[in-house]
């Protein structure tokens, strides 16, 4: 049996993740949340993980019933992600991975999330959605590669929501993209918004500037409500986001979604995209909150992989990237 840790903290969200052959042992998180209408500055939210991240370790530990001799390897995310909350993450795995005589693994971030997928939903080869907030890609894993196929030029979808929701002061907590779904569930108008899909490519930043400026006109004339322009605005977003998935479908032959990230836990998100799988006679696969959102586990899991197939195949290089 192999035993992986995984330390997770590109973002707002840190976490400590641990995975044994397939099984999710424990999964502890914290989150950094900000006042209505702010965002999250990388300074304060590395002083945010300082200040939980062996708080988390340790529950990690405890729910998993198992101690630093029983781990065989130690994980951590190299990148995408914002600079200081990764140092942080990856100093206190390094640490960890020496005190306690590990190897030492760097995950990238997109790939830990598909992994988990994976491994969550028993995909075997999807055509995958990678949507957060500061990611949005459509991904195909072609000649022993994972290669993207599409992806937005400008913004991520997550990171347009965010800001949207920073516009109209939604709360960031739990965060503003469920926030976003909840009250676009009371929509009853649509409102048409600017559409740019550019082969298998998005863009979102038009979009965004013209619901940033037309938004408080719109509801100070009456027109509309706030719930009318999130439903619109989740509408939009999500319809070119099935449009370029399908159209990367049809280009591999693929018979499979599988939409991870944190947007992924969308519901309206995940309907809109079975809709057009069942159309094309094809399967939808996607998790909830626990595995969507940024985790522990999706490094370890990531590490687990990689860790495993280092001893499969007797690689003669260091198990390490910070040395």
């Amino acid at each position: 049996m192999t035993v992986v840790i995984g330390f997770e903290g590109s973002a707002n969200k840190i976490g400590v993740g641990i995975v044994r052959d397939g099984e999710v042992l424990s999964n502890p998180r914290r989150t950094y949340v900000t006042p209505p209408g702010q965002g999250f500055l990388p300074s304060e939210t590395a002083r945010h993980h300082r200040a939980v991240i062996l708080t988390v370790l340790q529950e990690a530990l405890d729910e998993a019933a198992i101690t630093p001799a029983d781990i065989d390897c130690v994980a951590y995310t190299k990148g995408p992600g914002m600079g200081a909350p990764l140092v942080t993450v990856a100093l206190v795995a390094r640490t960890v991975a020496q005190l306690w005589g590990k190897p030492l693994l760097g995950v990238n971030h997109c790939i830990g999330h598909i992994e988990m997928g994976r491994l969550i939903t028993h995909a075997s080869d999807p055509t995958v959605l990678y949507v957060s907030g500061g990611n949005t890609q459509v991904i195909a894993y072609s000649e022993r590669r994972y290669r993207i196929f599409g992806e937005t030029i400008d913004i991520a979808v997550g990171n347009c929501l965010d800001r949207f929701a920073r516009v109209l002061k939604i709360s960031n907590d739990p965060s503003p993209g469920y926030n976003i779904e909840q009250m676009a569930k009371k929509g009853t108008q649509y409102i048409e918004l600017p559409y740019a899909v550019k082969g298998m490519d998005v863009s979102f930043s038009g979009i965004l500037s013209y619901v940033e400026e037309a938004a408080h006109k719109m509801l100070d004339s009456g027109n509309c409500t706030a719930e009318d322009l999130c439903f619109s605005l989740q509408e939009t977003l999500f319809s070119m986001l099935v449009e370029i998935t399908e159209r990367a479908m049809a280009h591999c032959g693929s018979q499979e979604v599988l939409i991870v990230g944190g947007v992924g836990c969308n519901l309206r998100l995940q309907e809109m995209m079975d809709a057009m799988c069942k159309e094309r006679g094809a399967k939808l696969f996607a998790t909830d909150e626990r595995f969507c959102i940024d985790n522990g586990a999706m490094i370890a899991q990531a590490g687990w992989e990689m860790f495993r197939s280092a001893d499969r195949f007797k690689c003669n290089w260091k198990i390490s990237t910070l040395q």
